[in-house]
């Protein structure tokens, strides 16, 4: 992935998240339609985007639990960037935000494409993209119209179009009533801190029934999902002694696996922590090993 338009109309964002490793580069994927620095223009599976083939119940979804995450500038704060020709800087002061302006959705086009800190997008989940909030963080959007409310967790970059002022899912866009219409009036406010780690209330689709079948329910609401392939780098080695000693030190810290892979024809040899499959999980072992004074490690994708 990394950034989105909705139905052919936005402009993809970012494609800078690239991680240096010792000998190559390896780098969080990308989003679709922009150019690379490895790539040239990402092939999409559809060429325009939707929603699901039929108009699904999503009130069973529920809102993200708000948590408190650690904010690494690799995965998707790099700051400031340019679009278009235009500069953005990542505002990472979040109190009393607000903003008002036009909301958009997009859909399967991008479904199961990486989002800008290199999760897996779902459009039934409750995410967002935003130009300058960081990522991740957690905004109410009340639509003006109807005054319906939902609470998104930002985890990608956008929208790069007209006055839209934020890109929300297939199901949140449903729940706030304008999934029809495109694009509706919205109100953005970041939550108080005591908002944070309460758990959404959940009721029953009245959509269902009427005989409308419930959207897929993603694993996590708020995204957090990453390719299986995603690991975190701690060290590079030109000698199995070397990588084993780091190895060691490292496995106190964690209970995920802790490997020694070869690479560059066996002359270097890599110590990796994974495969890691939610992004929450990575960002606090990141936050820890950082803690731990060691250096700081590389989210990479073993292939």
């Amino acid at each position: 992935m990394m950034f989105m338009l909705l139905k052919g109309l936005r402009w993809a964002n970012l494609a800078f998240i690239c991680i240096f490793l010792i000998g190559c580069f390896a780098s969080v994927p990308y989003k679709p339609g922009v150019k690379n620095i490895r790539s040239k223009e990402r092939i999409y599976r559809i060429s325009q985007d939707h929603g699901p083939p039929e108009s699904l119940a999503v009130a069973h979804i529920p809102d993200p639990i708000p948590v408190r995450e650690p904010i690494i500038e690799k995965l998707g704060n790099n700051t400031p960037y340019k679009i278009n020709g235009k500069t953005y800087h990542v505002n990472f002061d979040t109190r009393n935000y607000r903003q008002t302006g036009y909301a958009s959705w997009y859909g399967k086009k991008f479904h199961g494409e990486l989002t800008s800190n290199g999760e897996i997008y779902n459009m039934y989940g409750m995410t967002a993209a935003h130009k300058t909030l960081p990522i991740p963080s957690y905004v109410r959007v009340t639509n003006t119209v109807n005054h319906r409310s939902v609470v998104v967790r930002i985890n990608d970059r956008g929208p790069f179009y007209s006055d839209r002022i934020i890109d929300l899912t297939y199901t949140a866009a449903k729940k706030l009533g304008f999934v029809e219409q495109g694009t509706a009036p919205v109100v953005l406010e970041t939550l108080t801190d005591a908002e944070f780690n309460k758990k959404p209330s959940v009721r029953i689709a009245p959509e269902a029934a009427q005989g409308k079948r419930l959207a897929p329910l993603p694993r996590k609401s708020g995204g957090f999902d990453l390719p299986r392939n995603t690991y975190l780098q701690v060290g590079a080695y030109s000698s199995m002694q070397g990588a084993r000693a780091k190895a060691a030190r490292i496995r106190p810290l964690t209970s995920f696996p802790v490997s020694i892979t070869p690479i560059d024809n066996g002359n270097l040899l890599r110590v990796l922590i994974g495969p890691i499959h939610d992004n929450f999980e990575l960002a606090v072992l990141h936050q820890k090993i950082v803690n731990a004074n060691f250096p700081e490690p590389n989210i990479v994708q073993r292939h």
